[in-house]
């Protein structure tokens, strides 16, 4: 089985809130992945404005991926998606109806009103 390849990158790619810290902290303790997991973020076609974001915890980095360690916990992201997101900030709220988490992208010129999608 040959070694993974994946990029080092830094905050300037996408940026951990201390909100979205904690709670991926939390998730990723209580599914045993503390160690080597982290959140991929990822932008797929679709929603109202044409992009919407696709976040999943994984295990860690697949072949080609960007890997940014940001306040304590790691985000990947695949090389076609990080021409969408460059720049970005995670965060995560608890409020009740606009709740989870939150991609605030200086990329993004469109946004809808759910802020689920954006167009670029």
């Amino acid at each position: 089985m040959s070694p993974i390849k994946f990029t080092l990158g830094n905050e300037t790619l996408i940026k951990v809130l201390d909100g979205a810290s904690a709670r991926l902290t939390g998730l990723l303790k209580k599914q045993g992945r503390i160690e080597e997991g982290g959140l991929r973020v990822a932008v797929v076609g679709g929603g109202c404005s044409g992009l919407q974001y696709k976040m999943d915890l994984v295990d860690g980095p697949r072949d080609r991926d960007i890997m940014v360690e940001s306040n304590g916990v790691r985000v990947v992201i695949d090389p076609k998606s990080a021409l969408f997101v460059t720049g970005s900030e995670l965060d995560y709220s608890d409020d009740l109806q606009s709740g989870g988490f939150k991609v605030t992208n200086p990329n993004a010129v469109v946004t809808c009103s759910c802020g689920e999608s954006f167009a670029a």
